[in-house]
């Protein structure tokens, strides 16, 4: 295989994923799929883990087309009904003995006010709720195993009028989709934080997080319409596509040299595009005491209480 710069770290780069079993949420479409097409790629079993099997079924085929010979698995996962989480995990228990890599990469980004099946703000819910809750009923199918991970992907919209909302944490009282966003991509990155705290006494499993920059996805419909008219025009000047957009995800699923707790993001243009490199994470995401506090109440929201 052939090896490039650490500053340049490609899909080439990615070691052999042989007998890996590998959970991808949100694998029907940009950076989730480019994210399972690269792990099948190298030999990796992985599991399409979407809300709509149709889509998911295409997301495997377009795989299959990519990479003859892939080794795919379908699972129908809805993010926004902690049910559906818990009858997602009971399967994949069920139908995995292990799991080696956990990719929460699913998402919603600047959503019109909406509530899950469960009453929790969309983009809480989705992005951090439910993958809270699908952590810790899966984390017991990684701890056995050597050098498994859990990666979560957030976001630039973590450092934007973000916070961890306690006094309103489905924003009740007063909506902004943008502060909802960022609130979310912020507790991503609390949670990966605080659950590597918690893993490093079982030397085994390790919590890393992800962005992909400013990649051309489907997360874009949903931005504010001030915003829309700007980001036409300067969106195709910063942008990448999805394809270097999972680089940073897929360099915390696999390489070797990764250690728990590290955030990868683009290394060039203010880290909106270019290759993956460890990079900083805002001062909020490292309070320890907001950490701590945002996975209490995540249990007591979820009923999720993890094994570590």
């Amino acid at each position: 295989m052939a090896r490039t710069t650490a500053a340049r770290w490609t899909e080439n780069d990615i070691p052999s994923q042989e007998g890996r079993i590998a959970v991808v949420t949100g694998a029907n479409s940009g950076l989730g799929l480019q994210t399972a097409r690269a792990l099948a790629a190298r030999g990796a079993h992985v599991v399409l883990a979407v809300r709509d099997l149709d889509k998911g079924r295409r997301a495997a085929a377009e795989i299959t087309d990519r990479v003859p010979g892939a080794r795919l698995g379908l699972q129908q996962l809805d993010l926004a009904s902690l049910a559906s989480v818990r009858t997602a995990a009971g399967e994949l228990r069920e139908a995995h003995q292990k799991i080696d890599l956990l990719i929460n990469n699913a998402g919603v980004m600047y959503t019109p006010r909406h509530k899950t099946r469960d009453g929790f703000d969309m983009q809480f819910g989705v992005n951090h709720l439910g993958h809270f809750a699908l952590t810790g009923l899966l984390l017991e199918a990684l701890l056995p195993v050597a050098g498994s991970r859990v990666v979560t992907v957030s976001s630039f919209g973590h450092r934007i009028r973000a916070g961890i909302h306690f006094d309103d944490l489905q924003f009740d009282r007063s909506y902004n989709r943008v502060a909802a966003y960022g609130q979310a991509k912020l507790a991503n990155l609390m949670f990966t934080y605080e659950l590597q705290r918690r893993l490093a006494a079982h030397h085994t499993t390790i919590a890393t997080a992800a962005h992909p920059g400013a990649a051309a996805t489907e997360l874009q419909q949903n931005l504010p319409r001030p915003l829309r008219k700007a980001a036409d025009v300067m969106l195709p000047l910063v942008t990448q596509d999805a394809a270097m957009g999972a680089l940073p995800t897929l360099r915390a699923a696999t390489d070797p040299q990764v250690t728990g707790g590290q955030y990868y993001g683009p290394s060039g243009m203010g880290g909106t595009r270019g290759y993956p490199q460890v990079v900083a994470s805002s001062p909020k995401s490292h309070d320890t005491a907001v950490q701590q506090r945002l996975w209490a109440v995540s249990e007591q929201l979820t009923d999720v209480t993890f094994p570590v």
